[in-house]
């Protein structure tokens, strides 16, 4: 069976849009990768496998944090979402882990053309005596039923 991750990157690279956007942030030695995406996108058994609800109004945030590709590292993330209206949804992350990668997938819920504000905070968790501090970013994206 395909992982999670795999069939993301797959969805993602179909996309034009996708490659022409950088879909990650620099923060120290961190890169922070993020996307936003339907989750009818998934298929079906993948979404059983990892929890997910599949809907034409749902979708998932995903947040990995790299220092060499490849290789997730853990991390403390927290977020919203918000739609022009200023309705607001939190984000609850929860980790997901592949042989040797972690990320972390957030549901929420849109109108069919919702142009979304998500704001994002990362900590990452260091294993070295150097100080990590949190990164907050945010991203936007326009939503549509499928």
């Amino acid at each position: 069976m395909r992982s999670l991750i795999l069939s993301v990157c797959l969805m993602m690279a179909g996309f034009g849009h996708a490659i022409e956007e950088k879909l990650y942030k620099q923060h120290g030695d961190y890169k922070i990768f993020y996307s936003a995406f339907n989750t009818a996108f998934i298929a079906p058994e993948i979404a059983v496998a990892n929890n997910i609800v599949r809907g034409k109004d749902k979708g998932l945030v995903n947040i990995a944090v790299v220092q060499e590709l490849g290789t997730g590292l853990p991390a403390v993330i927290t977020g919203r979402v918000s739609n022009i209206l200023q309705q607001t949804q939190a984000l609850e992350f929860v980790a997901v882990r592949e042989q040797n990668t972690i990320y972390y997938l957030a549901p929420f819920e849109f109108d069919n053309e919702d142009f979304l504000t998500f704001k994002i905070r990362v900590l990452p968790q260091a294993s070295g005596p150097a100080p990590v501090y949190p990164y907050d970013f945010k991203f936007q994206k326009k939503m549509y039923i499928d």
